[in-house]
């Protein structure tokens, strides 16, 4: 291993170390044993990893980005129902499969720091909500239904990893489709809205008056737009 590259030295020691965590129940491993799965010595760990903590960071970081890649392929199908419930099992199944560092992602919150992994997630996840607050269907405030899903799903997940199940345990829909139900509201219908009797007159007001001017102001494809809204409002 004399000749390899610095890069692949770090990519090797990182290889050991997560196949060691996937080997270790507990996620408990030591530096000594990181040094003689890599094949390298004390000094050159510490040369790429100031400790173990920076080690086992650029760990979860290595694989979450890979699971951040294959879950930025998914083309949203536009349908928010649909898209959640596949973003939802493909967190709970990245947990089920990397237990150990899915731990360590999220079970360092009693020292106050939030790991770099789980910071990236969190944003993720307030992405997604933000495109639900965006088409009006986020029953709640950003922060609070960023927080709500986030809890949940770190929680169940915790609890699937220490029964040991599978993605196909009753908890996982059951608790799916009630943050559904929670989140995420009906699509808009025009028939569902309660326009006051007042709006309702004064659209049909103005609109009948459009009808006899033609507004200089205005182009021909806003003056259109502008007599939907109204025919809209007016019920017509």
């Amino acid at each position: 291993m004399r000749n390899e590259r610095p890069n692949e030295t770090r990519t090797r020691i990182l290889k050991s170390t997560a196949q060691l965590l996937a080997a270790s129940p507990a996620g408990d491993i030591s530096n000594r044993e990181v040094c003689e799965a890599a094949g390298v010595k004390a000094p050159t760990l510490y040369h790429y990893f100031d400790d173990k903590e920076a080690l086992l960071h650029a760990v979860v970081k290595e694989a979450f980005d890979q699971y951040l890649a294959q879950k930025r392929k998914i083309e949203h199908t536009g349908d928010l129902i649909a898209d959640f419930k596949k973003l939802w099992d493909m967190h709970i199944t990245f947990g089920l499969d990397n237990p150990a560092l899915y731990d360590l992602m999220y079970c360092r919150a009693s020292t106050h720091t939030v790991s770099p992994a789980a910071a990236t997630a969190r944003s993720e996840v307030m992405e997604f909500m933000r495109h639900i607050e965006d088409v009006g269907r986020l029953r709640l405030p950003i922060n609070v239904s960023t927080d709500l899903l986030e809890s949940v799903a770190t929680g169940l997940t915790f609890h699937l990893i220490r029964s040991n199940s599978n993605i196909h345990h009753p908890l996982v829909s059951i608790t799916r489709d009630m943050l559904i139900s929670i989140l995420i509201g009906l699509a808009p219908s025009y028939d569902d809205q309660l326009v006051s009797p007042q709006i309702v007159e004064a659209a049909s007001t103005l609109r009948h008056e459009l009808s006899k001017v033609q507004i200089s102001a205005l182009r021909a494809s806003e003056t259109a737009l502008l007599k939907e809204w109204l025919d809209i409002l007016s019920g017509n």
